[in-house]
């Protein structure tokens, strides 16, 4: 009888165990996915302006209407548009409540700031910033300060 009340206690703990494995796992599946795409700002020859996580120059279409791109094709190959996947991050210096998204035409998410959506310029390297107030593409490009207009 003692056997068979060690073996039943046993069982329950084992049982006990495992269900807290399984209660660990599906904790870690249901958490949300963490690291959205982090926009930082660094000085520049045009003042302090965004970058991207690689350090690559961000900018803003003059042919885009708030809140959503008018760049797509030819265009979102020369301008790739910054994505991210789940809520973007304010690095140093940018302020969180101004960064957002927009869901672009191929159910993309592409990052905004102050309601406009970010794009880098394809034939930049990092820390490079060769097309402020540049007309390319059908339009003015420019940097975007901190407070998210373009820069003068």
């Amino acid at each position: 009888m003692r056997l068979l009340a060690a073996l039943s206690l046993y069982a329950l703990a084992l049982a006990s165990l495992a269900g807290s494995a399984n209660a660990a796992s599906t904790e870690e599946v249901a958490r949300p996915a963490q690291g959205g795409t982090t926009i930082t700002l660094r000085g520049s020859e045009f003042g302090s302006m965004l970058f991207g996580p690689k350090r690559q120059a961000i900018y803003i279409f003059e042919n885009d209407s708030k809140g959503k791109s008018n760049c797509y094709g030819a265009c979102a190959k020369a301008w790739p548009p910054v994505f991210t996947k789940v809520k973007p991050q304010a690095g140093k210096g940018v302020k969180q409540s101004l960064l957002g998204t927009t869901r672009r035409k191929d159910g993309k998410t592409q990052v905004t700031y102050a309601g406009k959506p970010l794009y880098f310029y394809v034939n930049e390297g990092p820390g490079e910033v060769r097309c402020h107030n540049v007309n390319l593409n059908g339009g003015l490009w420019w940097v975007v300060g901190p407070n998210g207009r373009r820069r003068p």
